[in-house]
Order: structure tokens, then C-alpha cells, then sequence
């Protein structure tokens, strides 16, 4: 039985997960958490195979999250499950130590599958995804501004976009201000904007 802790800060997400795998012969959801601190709490004193966890989360987000997690505990496997759109996160959360990136338009059927194979040691990205990363798509080249940030500019500006101040920023990455300055200013040159407005709007383009 693989042991399952959801990750988001919505209540309805987290209890809909547990109704979906209370019957489930493989997979057992052990807990559900609200924030990226919470992890660390949870699984100190629970034993769990497999994370589902949303980027968006309040204290420490996603990313930062799974940096720590895949030092600490190289063992647990990672899911990014997130409304995100995967063509931009899920590279990043790949990079970052994921082993999976499920958007929730997905269905449960492919919800559980990525599960029980990630717990086997297999990696899950959707079949468009793999396509793009291993073909190249007229999606991802027209995307080429997002292609050229890194995985830490991705997580600030995703922390920009959800009204993050830079020393809310600094905090939560454990960087220091004029660090988190600089990486602003990298990603309006690279995404070709001129203000923090702007650069804001390109980031909530993402989610759309």
C-alpha cells in the first residue's frame, strides 16, 4: 500500500483525495497538510512514500519544498499537482527534484497511475509534455522567453505573481533581498518587460 500525504491549501482538494482513495487497494492517503512548513512536521513522524503537492503554498512554496525535501528525504517520491500550466512549472519541478508533474484538469485515472508509478521508481509527465521535451513543439518554441529561466527564477516569478514582497520572497528562499532584486530584474530582461506590473500580468498569462 503506497502511503500518500496531499499537499494544497484548500481544504475541498485535500478532502476530495481522501473520499477519491478511501477505497483504493493500492494507495492509502496517510494525511493531508495546508502549507509547505507543514511537510516537514508530517512526515517526521509519519512514514510516507509519495507527496502530491501543489506549487502554490502558503509559508514555503512548492519548489522550495521539494529542494529540502530531495536532500532530506531522498526517498520520498514527489508529485507537483497544480492548475499551473506544465509547459513552464513542470520542467522546473523536474529539475528541482520531481519525479512527477500532474495538472488538475487531469482525471483520477491518470492521477493514479502517476502515483503507483512514481512509487516504482518511474517518472510521470503527461504524453504532450514528453513529446515537446523530447521532439520540440511549435508550443514550446513559441514559448522560448519561458524556456530560458531557470528554475529559480521560475519560482520567484511565481512567488511575484502571487503578490509576494521581495523580502517575503527573501525569507521563503532563503536568499537575501538584493538577491531576490536581481533575479527580478533578470526575468523583465528576459521576458522583455519594462516594470513590476508587467511582469506580474506575464506571470498570471501563465495560468490561464
Amino acid at each position: 500500500m503506497i502511503k500518500l500525504l496531499v499537499v494544497d491549501q484548500h481544504p475541498v482538494i485535500c478532502k476530495g483525495l481522501e473520499l477519491v482513495f478511501d477505497a483504493s487497494l493500492d494507495i492509502e492517503v496517510v494525511g493531508s497538510v495546508g502549507d509547505g512548513d507543514a511537510i516537514f512536521n508530517f512526515i517526521r513522524n509519519e512514514p510516507v512514500d509519495v507527496i502530491l503537492t501543489e506549487i502554490d503554498l502558503p509559508k514555503l512554496n512548492g519548489i522550495t519544498a521539494l529542494r529540502r525535501l530531495k536532500k532530506d528525504y531522498p526517498e520520498i517520491k514527489v508529485i507537483m499537482f497544480s492548475a499551473y500550466p506544465e509547459e513552464i512549472y513542470a520542467v522546473s519541478s523536474i529539475k528541482a527534484g520531481a519525479v512527477g508533474y500532474i495538472n488538475k484538469t487531469s482525471d483520477l485515472i491518470t492521477l493514479k497511475e502517476a502515483i503507483i508509478k512514481v512509487n516504482k521508481g518511474g517518472i510521470y509527465l503527461s504524453n504532450a509534455l514528453a513529446q515537446s521535451l523530447a521532439f520540440g513543439s511549435k508550443s514550446t518554441r513559441n514559448d522560448t522567453h519561458y524556456k530560458k529561466l531557470s528554475t529559480r527564477e521560475v519560482e520567484v516569478l511565481q512567488l511575484l505573481s502571487t503578490g509576494r514582497r521581495n523580502k517575503e520572497i527573501a525569507h521563503e528562499l532563503d536568499i537575501n533581498e538584493k538577491t531576490v532584486s536581481t533575479y527580478r530584474a533578470r526575468l523583465m530582461r528576459k521576458l522583455n518587460v519594462t516594470n513590476l506590473v508587467d511582469l506580474v500580468n506575464q506571470a498570471s498569462q501563465l495560468e490561464l
